[in-house]
């Protein structure tokens, strides 16, 4: 995928926080497609001033491995709570660059309308790749909740506000929830389907653990790439 980032990343804090704001009525709070035949697990790690970014494409509902790709760049922008995606999308991007198969739908290890300005990660680069996406944290940025059902499936909504935000869905039964939110082209029902459609035996979305495995330097086998939505 080759990818044209509408803006500069190395902005100064105020500046990032205004690029947040403009790109906030871009984001698209509704599904887009009819069923994705191949979900893409995106994870970044950050190791003294290295961003690495791994993204796995998987096909769906069979969640085996058809695409992956691994990015390393310096991460300039400083650590700042809120503004992570000025630190970590340009890894991501590059990354991007490197796949052959063009994924349906994006699954972010990190927030996406679950943000103090509605603009996480998921959302950020949902908007720039212009795909639909889904924010998957593993703990919370901002909102209150109930606490959901201790069963697999179970889900309280997260309020900001009184605006809903995302979700606390337990992906697992009797372990820690998930946060979920909408990225771009997705709305959040369709983003909690397809999380609990990634989570087999453990809390984390395959698309998550396998990212974390190609992040951490594992290479995997991969199966005859699937047919995007995009080539049918």
């Amino acid at each position: 995928m080759k990818i044209v980032s509408p803006h500069r990343w190395d902005v100064s804090p105020s500046e990032a926080k205004e690029i947040q704001q403009g790109l906030r009525s871009r984001v698209s709070t509704e599904r887009t497609f009819s069923q994705a035949n191949t979900v893409a697990g995106v994870d970044v790690s950050i190791k003294g001033e290295v961003a690495r970014a791994a993204i796995v494409v998987l096909s769906y509902p069979g969640l085996t491995p058809v695409d992956y790709s691994l990015a390393e760049l310096p991460a300039e922008f400083p650590y700042i709570p809120g503004l992570l995606a000025f630190r970590e999308a340009p890894s991501v991007l590059a990354a991007l660059e490197q796949l052959k198969t063009e994924p349906d739908l994006f699954i972010f290890d990190a927030q996406g309308l679950a943000h103090p300005r509605r603009m996480g990660l998921a959302t950020h680069l949902g908007v720039i790749v212009d795909r639909p996406a889904i924010g998957c944290a593993k703990s919370r940025l901002c909102g209150s909740h109930h606490e959901p059902g201790s069963e697999r499936g179970s889900f309280a909504h997260l309020y900001d506000g009184g605006e809903i935000i995302g979700a606390v869905v337990r992906t697992k039964t009797g372990v820690n929830p998930l946060y979920v939110s909408i990225g771009h082209q997705v709305d959040l029902p369709t983003a909690i389907e397809y999380v609990l459609g990634c989570c087999t035996k453990y809390r984390l979305p395959e698309t998550t653990r396998y990212a974390h495995r190609v992040a951490g330097g594992e290479r995997l086998q991969i199966e005859v790439s699937q047919p995007t939505l995009f080539e049918l």
